[in-house]
């Protein structure tokens, strides 16, 4: 099998024994992003808007790093901390796209890394 890890600088460095993204074929498989700011290493985001806006940024600089962007990605997965937050989260999450929008579920779930609101992984295809 063809594996190639791909990790950019400018997304946070994984938080266990994962990589940031694998690229197999023409597929990118990328691992849940939460809101950590690649400068800092924290958790700067204060509401769930602003959780999304960091992760969605997180997304693209590893987008980036294989060549790719959000016009790349076919499927998403959001998991959020309460279903109150998908109108906020959809709305930011909806500016990253522009028609031919990628398959996508939501999902929410007892608890997420560092208490975040928001997580995100998605599959781009080359």
């Amino acid at each position: 099998m063809d594996k190639t890890v791909l990790n950019s600088q400018n997304a946070p460095a994984p938080i266990g024994p994962y990589s940031q993204s694998v690229m197999t074929g023409n597929l990118l498989f990328v691992s849940g992003q939460i809101a950590i700011n690649p400068a800092t290493g924290n958790i700067d985001a204060k509401d769930a808007g602003a959780e999304t806006t960091q992760v969605m940024q997180n997304i693209a600089a590893i987008l980036s790093e294989a060549g790719l962007n959000f016009e790349h990605v076919v499927k998403t997965t959001i998991f959020l901390s309460d279903m109150s937050l998908f109108t906020i989260v959809n709305e930011v999450y909806g500016n990253y796209f522009s028609g031919n929008f990628p398959a996508r579920e939501t999902v929410a779930v007892k608890g997420l890394p560092k208490n975040v609101n928001v997580e995100i992984s998605v599959i781009a295809a080359k």
